[in-house]
């Protein structure tokens, strides 16, 4: 079965695009959720974060306060390399988990950070959801009600635009509206329906 890796920068609307795939039964692999599967309270690595930044990072409920860690270490390049070095195996392991266990006519990866490390190997063909950095901005500010500032520290941790287009095989323009993602989603699906 191939897979489809799904990328672009914060704020492009790949869960917009992948979410559209999901109804028509395609298994969607998504590496921020499986991000999120390996911090759960009880994990390994929730512990081992707590001990590295400290409690003040627990939420009541014992979960991981994501928005205070994500502060820290996109403000400070050694905590985000201790937590990368931590996590990145942990979350490549659930993915292949994940993977294993998908069905249908192809599968999809989708993932912010795809095209800058391993993750790239998982998958047959790239597919690239493009908008301008600007729209980027405002729509991950408005969608995760953050300092615009911490989504261009965000954005300049991934791989940039230039770059992330020259290694696709599949561009989404997801400049436009809503319904103009959806059109060029159908259009994705059958294209990809044709490669299998």
């Amino acid at each position: 079965m191939r897979t489809i890796g799904i990328t672009g920068g914060i704020g492009s609307g790949k869960t917009a695009l992948t979410d559209y795939l999901a109804k028509k039964g395609i298994t969607i692999v998504d590496a921020d959720l499986a991000a999120r599967v390996i911090v759960e309270p009880g994990r390994p690595a929730l512990n081992a974060i707590f001990e590295h930044f400290g409690p003040k990072l627990a939420q009541d409920d014992g979960s991981l306060d994501r928005a205070a860690l994500r502060s820290i270490v996109f403000a400070n390049p050694e905590a985000r390399l201790w937590l990368e070095q931590l996590t990145h195996p942990l979350i490549g392991q659930e993915i292949q988990d994940q993977l294993a266990r998908a069905a249908g006519p192809y599968r999809v990866l989708s993932s912010p950070l795809l095209l800058e490390g391993s993750q790239a190997a998982l998958v047959d063909y790239v597919v690239v959801v493009d908008v301008p950095e600007a729209l980027q901005v405002e729509r991950a500010s408005a969608r995760d009600n953050n300092d615009p500032e911490q989504i261009k520290r965000i954005m300049a941790a991934q791989l940039a635009r230039n770059d992330r287009l020259a290694r696709a095989d599949y561009v989404v323009d997801n400049s436009g509206g809503l319904d103009e993602l959806y059109a060029q989603s159908e259009l994705l699906h059958s294209h990809l329906l044709n490669l299998v």
